[in-house]
């Protein structure tokens, strides 16, 4: 066993820029709590054979452990996980094959295939050696790189032109979700840590390029139910900015068009029902406005609702154009007051300020 391939974790940055491709033997539910970006999840061991064997490891020690797994996983079953890992190494020739770290699932992974005259190196110290590094790597980032941030009002175009600059990161993206109360995602957030791990990596690829300022979007720490790393989060905090400047109407069509028009879209290719598509639209719109209902205050909240409804009722009339009138109230009321606020705070940080076109022009020359 001890001469089949061993990757040392030294090579992990040079593995994840060139994105090889990882076999990650854990358990399905190790892996929906973490992964690395191109891991695929082909278990060795599912949920329930994993407490099985981790109860036997505990009682009876290893060598009854491994006894006990070759039983569990054995036949057809044990031939269809092998033909199953044979058939992707063939596809992805650059595999490399990891468990939690490096150990035992990993090594009899790869007897298997030797078994099968397949021959795939794994990583030593496994997930948990990825892991490390990438924390590593982002504390290393956050005091070493500079970066911009991008701000502007609320439908100023920040996600857009953060998605179309050629040096960005769009962390609404990675964590799935727009930011604001109305933002949440039609599925689920990734895993904490799979928001984190993939952060990293982004960075890595863009200063592998070069080492010129990266641009993020200026968020707070949390997005959604999910939270920016402390170290990414404090770098933020003082890192200077550029500034969108986008007229109230401009800002109305593009919060009406993604809020409304793209969302309820998405909600019909979602449900393929348009009843249900229909009731979730209008729960997704109304939930969220009372989210902001202790900020907002009762009164306002209770007028903002009224318009709402109101919209929800004829929409199908009017193609959504009432959607307009509470977008324009909640923006002047909530967004607006909310965004100058906290702006104030950080105005001496602004380097340039103009269109989004200007913006745009200068980032390309400075980033």
């Amino acid at each position: 066993m001890s001469a089949l391939p061993l990757i040392d974790p030294s090579r992990i940055k040079e593995l994840i820029i060139n994105e090889s491709k990882f076999i990650d033997v854990r358990s399905p539910n190790e892996f929906s709590k973490g992964s690395v970006t191109n891991a695929v999840n082909m278990p060795i061991l599912s949920d329930q054979d994993r407490h099985e064997v981790g109860i036997c490891f505990q009682n009876k020690g290893q060598d009854a452990a491994i006894e006990l797994g070759n039983k569990l996983v054995t036949g057809v079953k044990k031939k269809q996980i092998v033909t199953n890992w044979s058939e992707f190494i063939r596809n992805n020739p650059n595999s490399i094959i990891y468990c939690a770290r490096g150990g035992l699932r990993s090594q009899i992974c790869q007897e298997w295939l030797n078994e099968n005259r397949m021959v795939c190196p794994r990583l030593e110290g496994g997930y948990k050696s990825i892991r490390n590094f990438l924390l590593d790597e982002l504390n290393k980032i956050c005091k070493s790189q500079n970066i911009f941030l991008l701000s502007g009002m609320t439908g100023s175009g920040k996600t857009q032109l953060i998605q179309k600059h050629h040096r960005a990161i769009d962390l609404e993206g990675i964590a799935n979700h727009k930011g604001s109360s109305f933002g949440k995602p039609l599925d689920s957030q990734p895993a904490q840590i799979d928001i984190e791990n993939l952060i990293c990596v982004n960075f890595m690829k863009l200063l592998n390029e070069n080492s010129h300022p990266i641009l993020l979007e200026d968020e707070s720490r949390n997005i959604g139910a999910r939270h920016l790393p402390l170290e990414l989060s404090n770098k933020m905090s003082d890192s200077p900015m550029v500034l969108i400047d986008a007229t109230f109407d401009e800002r109305i069509n593009l919060l009406w068009k993604e809020y409304i028009v793209d969302r309820y879209q998405e909600t019909k290719n979602f449900f393929l029902d348009d009843e249900k598509a229909n009731v979730e639209f209008s729960l997704h719109l109304t939930g969220s406005l009372k989210r902001l209902e202790k900020r907002l205050g009762g009164e306002r909240t209770r007028k903002i609702l009224s318009l709402l409804e109101n919209a929800l009722r004829t929409q199908a009339d009017d193609n959504f154009e009432s959607h307009r009138i509470w977008l324009r109230e909640i923006t002047k009321l909530y967004y607006d007051p909310l965004y100058k606020f906290k702006l104030e705070k950080k105005k001496s940080r602004i380097v340039f300020r103009g269109s989004k076109e200007e913006v745009f022009n200068w980032l390309q020359h400075h980033t």
